[in-house]
């Protein structure tokens, strides 16, 4: 989709913007499944009337196959003949939505609503924020999301200019990120009392949908920033977090039997019983990377053996990990979670390890 830009970050409105039919075309192109939403909304037009009837299931609903657009993002295709009808010129002017879990899209959500601020237990659900912790300015979305980023040591995404990021009427923004292959990740509302990630910063995954970059709306046009139109994937810390508020469901393969564990990473993690606090730190950091074996991608395998190194090698400028050992047992840690990956295994633990040693962990406060 060829959007007129300028340099800088700064939205441009498309001049002539491009036609619905035009985006929902491109976005099918792109291997994402569209669907209308009702002229000037955004919201998906209202169902037949067969399909308003109470008890009616979508799942068994003969509209899609008769070329209807019943059921909003269930009903999303790819088919150049039902968007070519769906968006003909002389049809009602339908906008066009994203069915963003068959499109293996993630998108956050930030909001930048002027209502009140939570309680602090509710700026980021999970998360205890310190009263020593100044809030003083946080007033939207972008600050809890930033905030969520700053907690994790990781960059804010609102900044990040390596995906396709679009710029809503009211002054939101839309993230779009790949979903990582085998973590099935559901939608969520950031101010909601149960599933959320942080206020004011919902998530479109399975379950949802997302307006297509280019659609206008009396609002305005939802314009992307910048020149990127590709969603990158999903940073792995941001992963970590989906997983922690509740946003996953249960389709990762059954853990492998401790049997399977080579005998030296199976020391290690039995070990978080018990042995010294150099021990068990050890063996809780190696623990992360073994339980990466029950998820094929998208477990942040990469980060958790970098923490693991790191660790271990602070352990081993201390004194009280010997160099040799330590190498050894993250090895089998990564053998045991990413078989036939010796090579980036071998890379991650070298550099981890030489940042470790940089920082000695001496454990101070307990006995050794």
């Amino acid at each position: 989709m060829e959007v007129e830009q300028v340099a800088g970050e700064a939205p441009v409105r498309p001049a002539p913007g491009p036609s619905p039919a035009a985006v929902a075309r491109w976005c099918a192109a792109q291997g994402w499944p569209v669907h209308p939403l009702a002229p000037g909304a955004k919201v998906p037009p209202a169902n037949c009337s067969a399909c308003q009837q109470a008890g009616h299931d979508a799942r068994q609903c003969r509209c899609r196959a008769e070329g209807r657009w019943c059921h909003g993002f269930h009903a999303a295709t790819t088919e150049p003949e039902l968007i070519d009808r769906w968006w003909s010129p002389r049809g009602p002017g339908f906008g066009v939505g994203v069915s963003c879990g068959p499109a293996g899209l993630v998108v956050v959500d930030v909001d930048a609503h002027d209502v009140p601020v939570p309680p602090r237990d509710r700026v980021l659900p999970g998360v205890a924020i310190h009263d020593a912790v100044d809030l003083t300015g946080l007033a939207n979305g972008y600050h809890s999301l930033a905030l969520l980023a700053a907690l994790n040591g990781s960059p804010n995404p609102a900044e990040d200019a390596a995906t396709l990021r679009v710029r809503t009427p009211s002054g939101g923004l839309h993230i779009w990120y790949r979903s990582p292959q085998g973590l099935r990740l559901l939608s969520s509302g950031g101010s909601s009392s149960g599933r959320a990630l942080a206020w004011q910063v919902d998530i479109r995954a399975h379950g949802g949908y997302i307006i297509a970059p280019g659609t206008t709306t009396p609002a305005g046009t939802y314009q992307p920033l910048g020149p990127v139109r590709t969603p990158a994937p999903l940073p792995s810390w941001l992963a970590r977090e989906l997983v922690r508020t509740g946003h996953t469901a249960a389709v990762t393969p059954p853990a492998r039997p401790l049997a399977a564990v080579p005998p030296r990473a199976r020391q290690a993690v039995t070990a978080a019983g018990g042995g010294t606090p150099a021990e068990r730190l050890l063996a809780s950091a190696i623990t992360a990377v073994t339980d990466c074996a029950v998820v094929p991608s998208g477990a942040a395998f990469s980060d958790k053996l970098n923490r693991a190194a790191f660790t271990a090698g602070g352990l081993v400028a201390a004194g009280r990990l010997d160099h040799t050992d330590a190498f050894r047992l993250l090895m089998d840690a990564a053998r045991t979670a990413r078989p036939g990956q010796d090579r980036r295994a071998r890379q991650i633990i070298v550099s981890g390890m030489a940042a470790g040693e940089r920082r000695p962990l001496h454990c101070e406060g307990r006995p050794s």
